[in-house]
């Protein structure tokens, strides 16, 4: 999930060298007390991400008489006294979606090795991962300010842009007839897949505004449902956090998709239009700083071209699923505001809209000035 970029942003109260302990006491659990595993040097990043908790951490373990090595990430739900970005944490959700997408295409995901749901081991549920070696264009600061991606050649940069784009026709490519994705699907009413999308939206909305009302994000809302998309095209598996700072990279090259939390079922275009927009939305703050960016990049009509021509089908309205992605990047920035006042980084807002750091790229984009 991308949040602000902001150096000094909180992501957990949590101390490393319990979660260290817990965890050496949790494995030896899950391989038996013979294999004697011991957890090493395990470190909490802090580049990217701020939704679910990110651990690294090696092992050492006895398998047969034999010694066993192994990098692995941990991936945790938030503790709820942190001010969580969501509500909820589906943590199997996200171990089965990638097991799904592993075997049932060319993606590259880690492969997930532990789920545990017995919050008593970390205090919260967990799996984990291996861990895969690559570079990660990052949040903070953003790549488009200064970072490897930056600094690189234009043909490039390009490569890394298609390759991303191929990942969405990749993850979209796969079957649904033959692999169960029951588990995918939002149980919110609506009578199509979009429908309940939004609706779990709006209620997402709902938990984060609490008593408040932000009018910008209740302006979206209105306009989507005004200019919903006549032809909502096929249903496919989302990645639903679809970005280039929730890949890795060896050079320019992608070698692990990670982050499927907001994971579902919906058209091709929520997953193409969040890509678009979430580069937009770095743009946005690049230009807020009079930094010159990245313009050249992630370009709609490039990113559609690419996609169309990877996958074979065609996108229909892009410009409505940018603004989707504007929405619902909007309500999640109004939650990681909350997280910042409660953590002491930031005041609460003169007025809600201006939580929303994007807000003037909403106004154009319901104005219509926003694609000029």
């Amino acid at each position: 999930m991308s949040e602000q970029p902001n150096e000094t942003l909180t992501r957990s109260s949590r101390d490393p060298e319990e979660l260290r302990e817990r965890l050496e006491r949790w494995l030896t659990g899950t391989l038996g007390d013979q294999a004697a595993p011991s957890v090493i040097g395990l470190e909490v990043p802090s580049s990217n991400g701020m939704s679910s908790e990110t651990l690294l951490f090696d092992a050492v373990w006895a398998e047969d008489g034999r010694e066993r090595r192994g990098s692995f990430v941990a991936r945790v739900a938030p503790d709820p006294g942190d001010v969580p970005v969501f509500p909820s944490y589906d943590l199997e959700l996200q171990f089965r979606v990638m097991q799904l997408v592993g075997e049932h295409s060319d993606v590259p995901v880690p492969r997930a090795v532990w789920l545990e749901l017995d919050d008593r081991a970390l205090g919260a549920p967990f799996f984990v991962m291996e861990r895969v070696e690559g570079r990660v264009p990052p949040d903070v600061m953003p790549y488009n300010m200064g970072s490897w991606l930056l600094e690189a050649e234009r043909a490039e940069q390009r490569a890394l842009q298609d390759a991303s784009v191929a990942v969405l026709a990749g993850i979209h490519g796969i079957d649904r007839s033959k692999v169960d994705t029951a588990f995918l699907e939002y149980g919110t009413p609506g009578d199509t897949h979009l429908r309940r999308h939004v609706e779990h939206w709006r209620r997402y909305y709902d938990w984060v505004r609490g008593e408040a009302r932000y009018p910008v994000l209740e302006a979206t809302f209105d306009w989507l449902e005004r200019h919903w998309p006549a032809d909502e095209g096929e249903t496919v598996i989302s990645w639903g956090d679809a970005r280039i700072g929730n890949m890795m990279f060896d050079g320019f090259r992608p070698v692990a998709v990670l982050d499927w939390e907001m994971a579902g079922l919906g058209p091709r275009g929520i997953d193409v239009g969040w890509m678009v927009f979430l580069h937009g939305f770095f743009e946005f703050v690049a230009h807020q700083l009079e930094m010159e960016g990245m313009p050249h990049f992630l370009r709609a009509d490039d990113v559609r071209a690419t996609y169309e021509e990877v996958s074979g089908s065609e996108l229909g309205d892009l410009r409505w699923y940018e603004v989707y992605a504007a929405l619902r990047h909007g309500i999640v920035m109004a939650r990681v505001h909350a997280r910042q006042v409660h953590f002491g980084e930031a005041e609460p807002p003169a007025e809600p809209d201006d939580a929303v750091m994007h807000r003037p790229v909403l106004e154009q984009m319901l104005e219509g000035s926003y694609w000029d």
